[in-house]
């Protein structure tokens, strides 16, 4: 979310922003939050007071009886206070309320190179890698050339957990583990620690971390009878434990930027409605990534940010998939971002460009949630970090992406050079 005294200070920037997203709805949102948030330090004050207030009576009463003098007039006074206090409490939170109902919806403040559009039809192509492949022969489907190959078993896994779920077999399951080995080990030369997340969230955190209200649609809510603060969930990216973990802390400017790279199972609901998605590996229920994450200091974020899309380009380009690189519209970049970057590869039987990656410069929005700060420069007076996320490999897309641009006539599936030394062979479905 965005942090209130930042909304103070550049509420004209805040409403201009909402403009340019096309939510004009939300702009009364700032001057009343603004408004409700000096109401309740006001009221804090006073709360405060009715405190002290009762202590003094209580100290008071008790000097009196010592002194044998009434008490009458004070412990009236004093038997006030409680409903008095009890009224500010109600108030309080009532504005508390209100105040983080606004903060949790009003969306990250864009950076100046964000196309405005209205959905991804109007995304901005920045540019192009690679050599667009045309096949001599007609192309097969990854989802049916697996199956004659017997790499993947779709059908079985519909029947024991219902669409959008796979087996893989054998040389496929070498190749996802190659593509991750291969990911985590050239991250690892970049500087990233590789870490392995929870599957699981609890709400709190996850509230920290994306707009639970817009995202709980595509996500496994699990005990789906408790209360929604008590409920937990399975993670939709490893971006989002990682960005959790360090919730309510002080972290050392010195050790900044910190550089994650997770591994991890991604859960999500939606899967595709209609071709190459609906028997396949591309948009599925669950499935295989790797994950950069980086907290780092305000003035390092737009640079990492390009270090990150740079990294994730690097993958493609030894796996010698053509790619585009595309700056994500106004309409279809979602609350948490201040800029997004997609990576979409070249699928040749498709004849398009598809997104396989997913690159974010989020700002200070998910650390004012989570509560994730520094001690800045001379004074030490705490600000919040940045956090990035990047996709490195998405194991599922990927894999179709290497079927489509490696296949050959003969229904194998060439492996990519930089894959052979993980996978000890040359070539898949001899």
């Amino acid at each position: 979310m965005l942090d209130i005294k930042f909304i103070r200070a550049n509420s004209a920037a805040v409403k201009k922003d909402l403009e340019k997203r096309g939510e004009k709805e939300k702009v009364p949102w700032v001057a009343e939050v603004v408004k409700k948030h000096e109401e309740w330090k006001e009221l804090k004050e006073e709360w405060e007071k009715l405190g002290h207030s009762r202590n003094r009576l209580s100290q008071e009463i008790s000097h009196l009886k010592k002194q044998g003098k009434s008490i009458a007039s004070k412990v009236k006074e004093a038997k006030e206070l409680p409903q008095k206090i009890a009224d500010a409490e109600e108030k309080l939170q009532q504005l508390q309320d209100r105040i983080n109902f606004i903060l949790q919806r009003l969306p990250n403040v864009l950076h100046e190179t964000v196309p405005i559009g209205k959905d991804d039809t109007e995304n901005k192509e920045a540019r192009r890698w690679g050599v667009q492949k045309k096949p001599s022969f007609p192309l097969k489907s990854h989802g049916e050339l697996l199956e004659q190959l017997g790499l993947a078993d779709f059908e079985r896994a519909t029947k024991i957990s219902g669409a959008g779920f796979h087996f893989l077999k054998g040389d496929l399951v070498k190749l996802e583990f190659a593509l991750i080995s291969f990911a985590a080990a050239e991250m690892e030369k970049k500087g990233f620690t590789l870490i392995e997340p929870p599957s699981m969230m609890q709400r709190k955190p996850y509230e920290g971390v994306t707009d639970i209200a817009a995202f709980e649609n595509v996500m496994y809510r699990i005990d789906e009878g408790r209360k929604d603060e008590e409920s937990s969930y399975l993670i939709a990216t490893a971006e989002h434990p990682i960005a959790a973990m360090l919730m309510n802390e002080t972290l050392d400017e010195k050790q900044l930027p910190l550089k994650f790279c997770g591994i991890s199972s991604c859960f999500r609901r939606e899967i595709g409605s209609h071709g190459v998605d609906t028997r396949g590996l591309f948009r599925v229920h669950q499935f295989n990534k790797v994950e950069m994450f980086v907290f780092c200091k305000p003035a390092d974020s737009w640079k990492l940010h390009e270090e990150l899309l740079k990294n994730a380009e690097e993958l493609l380009q030894q796996l010698k998939i053509p790619y585009s690189v595309v700056n994500v519209c106004t309409g279809d970049i979602g609350s948490v971002a201040a800029k997004k970057y997609d990576l979409e590869a070249w699928f040749p039987r498709q004849n398009n460009y598809r997104e396989v990656v997913s690159c974010s410069n989020c700002t200070s929005y998910q650390a004012a949630s989570l509560n994730i700060r520094y001690p800045s420069g001379k004074s030490g007076e705490k600000e919040y970090v940045h956090t990035l996320n990047s996709t490195a490999i998405a194991t599922g897309r990927t894999m179709v992406a290497i079927i489509e641009n490696y296949q050959n006539k003969d229904g194998t599936i060439t492996v990519p050079d930089v894959l052979v030394p993980y996978m000890g062979k040359k070539v898949i479905g001899q």
